[in-house]
């Protein structure tokens, strides 16, 4: 494995399609970095979800997965599974949130990803952060779209153990789907784990990335 260290984080962007979405695909990378940088910002932006009890439960959930962090965090209304239709106001508040940030780095959806609330939120990240480091999450899904990543954070542990236990405890609306368990979330782990010399790992995907190997 080839490792290529990034400069000092100072800002990051999380986003997802719903609640629950950024903490499934990058949980376990949201708190290593949190943890290893007290005070980081993280601007964080959920299309769906406003107003209800999915909301409270990702406002709980993000500030357990960001410790010490200046999380700030948006959760719009926009209808679950409805994306395409509501593309205008999609596009609205990815761009809003381009205007406040400069990110060293963006977690958000995979471009190919079979959701179409994920895939559509994936292609505007792409455009709306044109000029930065995009890494697209995997959430594991009835439809068996996991491809093979091309990027790895590996994750301690303690860290993956975490990361499954703030799932159950701050998502309990999500503990009636049939994959929604511990042995689905820590068994992509291991795998990715497997695929990148380590123990647990998330996977991502990198659409394009720009190298300064020079001094």
């Amino acid at each position: 494995m080839i490792g290529l260290g990034a400069k000092r984080l100072d800002r990051i962007v999380a986003v997802g399609a719903h609640c629950d979405d950024i903490a499934i695909g990058a949980g376990g990378t949201l708190l290593t970095l949190c943890q290893a940088r007290p005070g980081i910002r993280v601007d964080a932006l959920v299309l769906s979800g406003g107003g209800s009890e999915r909301e409270q439960e990702e406002q709980a959930a993000l500030a357990a997965f960001c410790p010490d962090a200046d999380l700030r965090l948006t959760v719009h209304k926009l209808p679950d599974g409805r994306m395409p239709g509501h593309w205008d106001e999609a596009k609205a508040a990815v761009e809003e949130l381009r205007l406040r940030t400069e990110p060293d780095l963006v977690l958000a959806p995979r471009t190919d990803d079979a959701h179409q609330d994920h895939r559509g939120l994936a292609k505007l990240m792409t455009t709306a952060f044109r000029d930065h480091l995009v890494l697209g999450y995997e959430i594991v899904k009835w439809d068996g779209d996991l491809g093979r990543p091309s990027a790895y954070q590996p994750l301690s542990p303690e860290t993956a153990e975490l990361k499954v236990r703030l799932l159950q405890e701050h998502y309990p609306s999500q503990q009636h789907r049939p994959w929604y368990d511990r042995e689905a979330f820590l068994g992509l782990a291991r795998i990715r784990g497997i695929e990148s010399n380590a123990r647990y790992a998330e996977a991502f995907a990198v659409t394009k990335l720009t190298l300064d190997l020079g001094e």
